[in-house]
C-alpha cells in the first residue's frame, strides 16, 4: 500500500494518504473536494531506493518495481 502525495484543487491543501491502489479516488481532509494526485515530491521504491525515470504514472511506470 503506497503512501502518495495529493493536492486539493479547490482549496490549495497539500497532503498525503496511504491507499491500496494509485487509481484510488482520494477526498481532501479539509474541505472533501476530490483530490488531484501531486508529484512534486520526491519519488522512492518500495526497497527506500531513489527511483531514477518515473514518469509519475504508476499504471505505465515500472521504476517502482
Amino acid at each position: 500500500m503506497p503512501i502518495l502525495q495529493y493536492r486539493c484543487p479547490a482549496c490549495g491543501k497539500r497532503f498525503e494518504e496511504l491507499v491500496k491502489k494509485y487509481d484510488v479516488p482520494v477526498a481532501c481532509p479539509g474541505c472533501g473536494a476530490p483530490a488531484e494526485r501531486d508529484f512534486s515530491g520526491p519519488v522512492y521504491s518500495a526497497t527506500g531506493k531513489p527511483v531514477k525515470h518515473c514518469s509519475g504514472h504508476c499504471a505505465t511506470c515500472s521504476g517502482c518495481k
